[in-house]
This record gives C-alpha cells, structure tokens and sequence, in this order.
C-alpha cells in the first residue's frame, strides 16, 4: 500500500517538500489521544526479547532514528509512535542556519537511496534547547542530541562552537554525539583527524560534566565511511584513551565510484552525501573493524544501509549494540519499525544465542 502511495504522490513531490509533508501528518498523529494508541499498538509492538541496555539506557529496542530526520526536535513523539526505540535529534548547531540552497535533497529510486547537501539546516541550539525544556513527552523513546559546527565558525574556532551547544543541550540529552562527518560544511570532516578530534572530544565531555552533575551524559562520536581503514583505527584508539562511551559508524559517503549505482548520471553527478543501499558495505565494513579495535569496551552503533531486519541483524553481529535507519524509511514508509522488530524477534529466536547482547559482535569473535 505505501509504495504504491509513494509512487503515486510522494515520487512527484520533490523530496524535500514530501519530507516536510510527511513529517507533518507523523506530527499530527502524534498530537491525537485515540489515533496516537491505535497508531503505536499497531506500528510498535514490543518484543520482550529486543530489550537492550546501551549507554546506561534502557531500550524497548536496538532500532532509533539516525539524525537528519528530526533537526529541531519538534516530532520525537511521533517517531516513537512508529516504532523507533530511540530518537537522535539534529544535527543541531551552535547557531541557527538556513543551511544550503534549494534544491538540495536527491532521491536515487532505482538505488534505494537519498543524496543530501542539506547543510545542518536547523533552529540552534539555544531554540532547540528551549524546545526540549518544554517537551511534555507522551512516548518516552531515549533521545540522542547530535551536534556540529555552525558553517560560519572557523575551523580554528569549532571547539568553541561546540561546547556552546553542548552547554545548552546536555542536559535534556539521553547521549549526545558529536558530528565531524557531514561532508556538507567546509572543512568539517578535518576536525576527524585525532590531533584535531582530541580536544574537541575533551572540551564537549568536560562541558557535559559541566553543566550536568546529576549524571553523566553518554558521549558519541559520529564518523564517515570514506575514512582510511588506519584512520578508523586511529578513531578507535581516540575513543578508548577518552573514555568515549560510542561510535556511531558512519554517516554518508562522498563517494559514487564503486558502489553499482543505476540511477540516471545528472542525480548520481549531484555533490553532498550519499546515503542509503549502497553505503551498506562499507558502513559494514567500518563497523566490523571498530568491534576488533574496541570490542566490548564501548558501544557501537551501526548506520547507513539498513534496510530491513536482516541487514540490523548483521550490523548486531558485527558488533553494534544499537542501529539505526534513515533513508529507507523514505522507501519503506510507516510499516517499517514494526517489520524491522518482528524480523530482528525471529531471527534471535532461531539463532544460537539466548540474548540479542550476546549475539553483539558474535560474527567478529568468531575470526578473532
């Protein structure tokens, strides 16, 4: 029924403006006592089984929302509705920004998947910040604030710019992340580089200890695919000397090389990151190499290809305890929480393992 809906209106809208409209009916649902119990029992079963522990949180599930869906915190109820165990807002920055021109959203149909140059569009995060203050929460899915550079800071000035935000967020964030892979702000992806992540890292943990005394705020990291394999080592090794409590492994890619795309040439030429089916090695790939660097010693989270239960299913064995999603909700539409859980239930059931937190990095264990 959705992809025939899809393909009768929302493949005709431009995807921004269908993005937009369908976040809008989602808010609207959400917003409605009876329709939000019926939506929820119907689009969220819980499965018993899937409950995870991951970063001091407890979880119905390992399923959440990637960033880039919700910027500015205004839907988290209505994508818990759907099914997502958590919820990561943002990328929000220290100062409200348009982001890039129009147009600046791209749907490659034929690959299953989105290109964006989006620009971290958002309302800042003083705005943002007040938003969640005043949030009367009636689902209560954990939520993630991911972070990044306002595009008019300078490089040599990022780590200011991010404690800002971390100052005015930390203390409504379940976890925050810190983004340095976006390839959509200019020079952002150099702050990746240790010399130049270590103090960033440390700033933004000592400015959520800071601010918030009562707990420790989880903090994350979110890296690219298109990162050398000795710089994801590297990455590795960064997060273990810190501290750090995850890795969220990976964002979109810059690169269209290699990947089999059959999308017409004039969308695949367009710049910005591509995300969706064919990241799904790669991000498979950066992830089983973060499991045999750091093991259990912090948590992974896996993004970027995830379509469907079996592609969560091997994300969880190749060591992420928590995945995520994004594009493919484009394609698979409402439905897709509820099909994703069900697959994930079925599969641990006639797998060897007792626990979805023993099957975590299993595959990567077995060719240690």
């Amino acid at each position: 029924m959705y992809k025939y809906f899809f393909r009768l209106v929302f493949k005709r809208l431009d995807p921004e403006q269908a993005h937009h409209l369908a976040f809008r009916w989602i808010r609207l649902a959400a917003r409605v006592p009876v329709l939000r119990t019926f939506l929820a029992a119907a689009l969220a079963p819980r499965y018993k089984e899937l409950r995870t522990e991951a970063l001091g949180l407890r979880m119905h599930g390992p399923f959440g929302l990637a960033a880039g869906f919700d910027k500015n915190a205004v839907g988290i109820d209505g994508m818990a509705m759907l099914g997502f165990d958590h919820v990561e807002i943002g990328t929000v920055t220290g100062e409200p920004q348009p982001g890039n021109p129009k147009q600046r959203l791209f749907r490659l149909v034929e690959d299953r998947a989105l290109i964006n140059r989006m620009g971290f569009n958002n309302d800042g995060s003083l705005r943002v910040a007040a938003r969640l203050a005043s949030r009367t929460p009636v689902f209560k899915p954990v939520v993630g604030v991911n972070i990044g550079k306002t595009k008019v800071v300078p490089e040599e000035e990022a780590v200011a710019d991010y404690v800002k935000s971390a100052e005015r967020l930390a203390p409504y964030a379940d976890y925050l992340v810190v983004n340095v892979s976006s390839p959509n702000t200019p020079g952002l992806r150099n702050l990746q580089a240790t010399e130049a992540l270590r103090p960033l890292l440390s700033a933004v943990r000592e400015a959520a200890d800071r601010t918030v005394s009562a707990r420790r705020v989880p903090l994350l990291v979110k890296i690219a695919p298109d990162l050398a394999d000795e710089d994801v080592d590297a990455v590795a090794d960064l997060a273990l000397e810190l501290g750090l409590d995850g890795i969220i492994a990976t964002n979109t890619t810059i690169a269209r090389e290699g990947l089999g795309l059959t999308s017409d040439a004039s969308l695949v030429k367009e710049t910005g990151g591509l995300s969706g089916a064919p990241l799904k090695d790669r991000s498979l790939e950066v992830l089983r190499r973060l499991y045999a660097r750091v093991g259990d010693r912090i948590t992974l989270v896996g993004v970027g290809g995830i379509e469907n239960a079996e592609d969560a299913w091997q994300r969880i064995l190749a060591g992420a305890t928590l995945v995520q999603g994004y594009s493919a909700f484009v394609y698979e539409g409402p439905f897709w929480g509820r099909t994703i859980h069900k697959g994930l239930a079925a599969r641990l059931a006639t797998s060897p393992y007792a626990t979805l937190a023993d099957a975590v990095g299993a595959d990567v264990r077995k060719t240690a």
